[in-house]
């Protein structure tokens, strides 16, 4: 039995959970930005989610959907 179709399947849905999370993060990034809040502790707080955020969707891309 084939199981090709649940690992781009399981891939497809940690991507899209994971892209969730960027987009989200680069929203408040941008919303911080136009409130002109762009130093201090929420900023850096926001830039570090935004960061965490990438690099596990790069990475998850990085290993890409596991043929089996």
């Amino acid at each position: 039995m084939c199981t090709c179709m649940t690992n781009v399947d399981d891939f497809r849905f940690t991507s899209h959970h994971l892209l969730i999370e960027l987009d989200a993060a680069t929203n408040h990034l941008m919303m911080l930005v136009v409130s002109k809040e762009v130093s201090g502790p929420k900023w850096d707080k926001a830039t570090q989610r935004q960061k965490r955020a990438y690099e596990a969707w790069t990475a998850l891309l990085s290993r890409g959907p596991v043929a089996v």
